[in-house]
């Protein structure tokens, strides 16, 4: 019951800071997932970042980027058979590597000044590397965050929620297909969910103090410490 705990709360953060910029509950919810509960990963963690991003596109569908997201789709459908492989041929300790290995990257991404622009190309790659990533270790934002990360903060906000809800879906779908969804990811899933629309609901009355980016330092701090941790746990 303490694990369900822990990654109910971290559910419940990574939910407020992406009601505010767009990306978190991979971020947040899965290192600390695939430290105290492994075995809920990565189906856990794809529940939440499936159903959450909803409540956002009921709040600014409009702001969605239909055509540049059209083209992530296509590279993230892609991705996701290729991440489906790699569930079946990592080890857990090695998916647990793979997990703090990404977090780090997204940290250092978001905390770049590299700018990319938003074309075809670019976001098909993008969708792409956030479909393998994404059904490998439930974190697919920050390769479509960084693609986005210089529009207004709705559309950043609206896109990355029609991407999240479709990709994560179809990662989802791909790893029941092969065999590689059971029902602790499911459970584990279906009772973080209450926590994904708090996270939600708190994030409302915060979202333009998050959109300054206050809160998302510290967050990207908290998790670049949980992603060290679970390198070191899964190297020993």
């Amino acid at each position: 019951m303490a694990a369900y705990a822990i990654i109910c709360l971290a559910v419940l953060l990574g939910s407020i800071v992406q009601g505010g910029v767009g990306l978190g509950i991979g971020l947040v919810g899965s290192p600390v997932a695939a430290i105290v509960d492994p075995a809920s990963m990565p189906g856990g963690m794809l529940i939440a970042s499936a159903v959450f991003p909803l409540f956002t596109l009921a709040a600014e569908w409009r702001h969605v980027d239909l055509h540049g997201a059209g083209f992530a789709i296509g590279g993230r459908l892609v991705g996701a058979i290729g991440g489906v492989w790699l569930v079946g041929a990592m080890s857990p300790r090695t998916l647990g590597l793979a997990v703090g290995v990404m977090v780090l990257v997204a940290v250092a991404l978001s905390l770049s000044a590299l700018r990319i622009t938003a074309n075809p190309a670019t976001l098909i790659g993008a969708g792409a590397i956030a479909g393998v990533t994404s059904t490998t270790t439930s974190i697919g934002g920050p390769p479509l965050a960084l693609v986005y990360q210089h529009a207004p903060g709705p559309r950043i906000r609206a896109t990355l929620a029609m991407l999240f809800t479709t990709g994560s879906a179809f990662s989802l779908v791909s790893l029941a297909v092969a065999g590689k969804l059971d029902g602790h990811e499911v459970l584990v899933g279906l009772v973080s969910l209450p926590f994904a629309a708090a996270g939600f609901a708190l994030a409302g009355p915060l979202r333009r103090y998050l959109d300054r980016g206050h809160t998302k330092g510290v967050v990207l701090a908290v998790a670049a410490v949980a992603a060290v941790v679970l390198v070191v746990k899964s190297l020993i």
